[in-house]
């Protein structure tokens, strides 16, 4: 196992503004901008300030609830969630958690991160909300950063980066890894894409094979979204041979939640490799799918899956 580096120690109060520095400075112009934005559309600047990490200007905001709206490329919401949301602001009788939002299209505002406490606000029948409206755009396709009102499983993860990407695409042509930051990994590009066309997919059974074999690009964003699809495509026909395998299983009576991770592990051909360069995704993915149609059941038994261990399956959650 590689060792993790220690996070070097910070000084306490060592970085950023002195409180009563972070409104004494004279706001930009693109503040000024986004004012009148903002007034436009109906809403109302309680004040502006600057970030005590950073310094970066920004602005405290009332904003109608019409004129706020999730990025596209967000997961999908959760219900459950926005009904416990709109019940803690309810008892409560306060919104204190404010939302974070960009100039959109339209005369609109995007949350990045703000789509439950929408959600919620929307069902207690508010008039308006509470925002920290950045100037810079950019901000916006930080949503794995700045996501954290509900924590993310795999496939929400992955959901997001695949339609950020494809977002993206249509706007830049940098090269893909210069999007590091907004995609966090690059696996999770290829398994988002996986999820679009099966939303029953069980990622999280090759996500660990892909962190070691699956990189960022050097091709510009939407040629790599090419190559991605592609790669999609072949993790998707590998997922029906590890189906096919562990069905299988379960025809010869072995039932556990862990029999498709049981399967993928005795496929993967980095198993057992302790080198740390990374693995070409092609000669991967290829080893494991022919090794996925050549699995013999029969020589499988009980106790070898029992020790096996491993994520339980999710697509049969």
């Amino acid at each position: 196992m590689p060792s993790r580096k220690k996070k070097k120690e910070v000084a306490p109060a060592s970085r950023g503004l002195e409180a009563r520095r972070l409104t004494t400075a004279t706001p930009p112009a693109s503040l000024e901008a986004l004012t009148a934005r903002i007034d436009d559309a109906g809403g109302s600047v309680i004040g502006s300030y600057r970030d005590p990490i950073g310094s970066h200007w920004q602005l405290l905001a009332a904003l109608p609830l019409e004129v706020v709206e999730p990025t596209p490329y967000q997961r999908d919401l959760s219900p459950t969630h926005v009904a416990r949301v709109a019940d803690a602001i309810d008892k409560i009788d306060r919104f204190l958690d404010p939302i974070i939002a960009v100039a959109g299209p339209d005369g609109k505002f995007w949350s990045p991160n703000g789509y439950h406490r929408l959600g919620a606000m929307r069902l207690l029948g508010a008039k308006s909300i509470i925002a920290l409206v950045v100037p810079e755009q950019e901000v916006a396709h930080r949503i794995l950063l700045l996501n954290t009102e509900k924590a993310h499983n795999l496939r929400e993860r992955a959901l997001e980066v695949a339609r950020l990407a494809e977002a993206l695409a249509t706007l830049d042509d940098r090269p893909e890894r210069e999007f590091a930051i907004e995609f966090e990994e690059a696996a999770l590009v290829t398994l988002g894409l996986c999820y679009e066309q099966n939303g029953r997919f069980a990622g999280g059974a090759y996500h660990p094979v892909l962190k070691r074999c699956d990189r960022f690009l050097a091709s510009k964003l939407p040629r790599a979204l090419e190559v991605r699809r592609g790669r999609a495509a072949k993790l998707l026909e590998l997922n029906d041979a590890v189906n096919a395998a562990v069905a299988a299983l379960k025809e010869r009576g072995l039932e556990s939640p862990y029999l498709r991770a049981f399967v993928v592990a005795r496929i993967n051909p980095l198993r057992f490799s302790r080198s740390r360069a990374a693995a070409d995704f092609d000669e991967t993915i290829d080893k494991m799918l022919a090794s996925a149609r050549r699995f013999d059941a029969s020589r499988i038994r009980a106790d070898q899956v029992a020790r096996s261990g491993g994520p339980p399956d999710e697509s049969a959650a």
